[in-house]
């Protein structure tokens, strides 16, 4: 039976998981997410699938995040009629961040296009609805871990814990009489893995022994340092410190899932103990409040130690769920706590914050997730002096700081143990999942060690390979690249204009007098006259 794998998403970066599974019984995919960062790579979100979705017979969902979800309203929307199977955790999270993103695509589309109107440019209509991503959750089916399901006929898949995120899995598939020898053919894609001793979530898990595994590289070429749950706040404690002694905003913008609430129950215990000022803690975000109630629920299945109730009914905390209140924060002046999404500081609310504290020097901003190529964060993190925030040039005058302990995914020497408890993998490891650094990183990690360097692969977005030969074999007949391989791993044109812009100002900024910036400006023109 031929079975081929197609890289639809995830492929030499971090974000758009999706990879499509075709056998002689049909086709699935493995997670349907979505493309963030760079807009070119944002852009693939409003283009057709590369496949039909009527086609598509189900989906196996890995996790909640919206860089594995966040297209399975689109996908349900354009025809699929088949079952999402996710576990219960990541169902209930879904109920909150699909209609979530929807919410947040038509707010964001309504406010470019007031942008559009005024430049004289066409509009354009968000990728789906709140109304979308509303009808899409009837398709979700409940999976628990462990257990096998039934997928498309001759196939059958299992889920396993991966540490992650509240309800997140590994996905182990067997395809029956598959492998050369008739005997099944086994694959086991990783979702995202999370690191060992992570808080709130059990350290991942899955079987042995295995054709395929197909495996994130997020942080592949990164090795953190060891570290406790004391140490972890313990260095939480000193920023936040600092960041009082300026008497400004700590700006947190934070994934609002899992991150915030880790966030939070250190922030709370710290403050409870004594060791940082107690200070006003907003959670601004409608969908991180409607996910901690969602931890609520499990809190039966998080760390025993760790009283979830009692944290997050803490007077230190303030909810803030409508705009007027989210604009009420502004008129704040002192020391003051916010949380809100997005993690990348790409859309949502921080970006308003932002806008009010960056150019202000007594404010902190405290990057605590991954910053992909061509967002905000990344931006902030490799220490721009200036940024452009919905069209509006921004001076960078706050202190960025970073911390990586409340990181969410296993750093390269965590991926690689996990790697290594996976052998035998007998015919092939697909790193994606990462930027080219990352797999190149982990792949060093692991070749000849864990795994002959023959048997790694590092798929370009949209490679097929079969599976079902001795070796995995690409096809390169069927190769249909919707974006050349530098369109993916390196920043595009857009990221380029809008340095452009910024290095423009400051030079005419810094000329001498109004004679030399006209002369500036004039060779500009003439460069651009030149083009033509």
């Amino acid at each position: 039976m031929s079975v081929t794998l197609r890289f639809c998403g995830a492929a030499r970066t971090v974000t758009g998981s999706c990879y499509l599974v075709e056998t002689a019984s049909g086709r699935f995919l493995i997670d349907c997410g979505l493309f963030q960062g760079q807009k070119t790579l944002k852009e693939l979100n409003y283009g057709a699938f590369p496949f039909r979705p009527a086609d598509i017979r189900a989906v196996l969902l890995t996790h909640a995040h919206i860089d594995h979800s966040g297209m399975l309203p689109k996908l349900v929307r354009e025809g699929f009629d088949g079952s999402i199977l996710a576990t219960r955790g990541t169902i209930d999270l879904c109920s909150w961040m699909l209609p979530d993103a929807g919410n947040i695509q038509e707010a964001e589309v309504a406010s470019l296009n007031r942008r559009n109107a005024a430049r004289g440019r066409s509009e354009v209509t968000p990728i789906y609805t709140q109304a979308d991503a509303v009808a899409s959750l009837q398709s979700f089916r409940p999976v628990d871990y462990e257990s096998w399901i039934d997928v498309i006929p001759g196939v059958r898949a299992r889920y396993w814990n991966a540490g992650h995120l509240l309800g997140s899995a590994s996905v182990e598939i067997e395809f029956a009489n598959a492998a050369p020898s008739g005997r099944p053919l086994r694959l086991l894609a990783s979702g995202d893995i999370g690191p060992e001793a992570k808080l709130l979530q059990p350290d991942p898990k899955a079987p042995s022994g295995f054709d395929y595994v197909i495996s994130e590289s997020t942080y592949g070429d990164r090795i953190r340092a060891p570290t406790t749950p004391q140490q972890r706040r313990e260095r939480l404690a000193a920023e936040v410190r600092e960041a009082a002694s300026a008497r400004g905003a700590l700006l947190i913008p934070a994934f609002a899932v899992e991150r915030t609430q880790e966030l939070l129950v250190d922030l709370v215990a710290l403050m409870e103990r004594g060791d940082v000022p107690a200070a006003p803690i907003f959670l601004d975000s409608p969908l991180a409040i409607g996910a901690t109630d969602v931890f609520r629920k499990h809190a039966a299945s998080l760390d025993a130690d760790v009283d979830i109730n009692r944290i997050f009914s803490s007077p230190h905390l303030r909810f803030t769920e409508t705009v007027n209140e989210s604009k009420a924060i502004a008129k704040l002046t002192g020391f003051h706590i916010v949380i809100a999404a997005s993690g990348m500081c790409d859309a949502g609310r921080i970006r308003h914050h932002l806008k009010r504290w960056l150019w202000n020097s007594r404010a902190t901003v405290l990057l605590v997730g991954y910053q992909a190529h061509g967002t905000l964060g990344r931006f902030l993190q490799d220490g721009a002096k200036a940024v452009r925030i919905q069209g509006e040039e921004i001076r960078v005058a706050a202190r960025i700081r970073m911390i990586d302990e409340y990181s969410g995914h296993a750093d390269g020497a965590e991926v690689a143990r996990w790697i290594a408890a996976r052998r035998p993998i007998e015919r092939g490891l697909f790193l994606v999942h990462g930027e080219e650094e990352a797999i190149a990183g982990l792949a060093g990690r692991v070749a000849e060690r864990i795994i002959p360097a023959a048997r790694i692969y590092q798929p370009m977005l949209d490679d097929v390979y079969e599976l079902a030969a001795a070796e995995p074999r690409l096809l390169d007949g069927e190769r249909r690249h919707r974006l050349a391989p530098e369109a993916v791993t390196h920043l595009d044109w857009h990221n380029d204009m809008s340095r452009l812009i910024l290095d423009i100002n400051d030079q005419v900024r810094a000329a001498a007098d109004d004679r030399s910036r006209g002369v500036i400006i004039r060779r500009l023109r003439r460069a651009l006259e030149n083009t033509g």
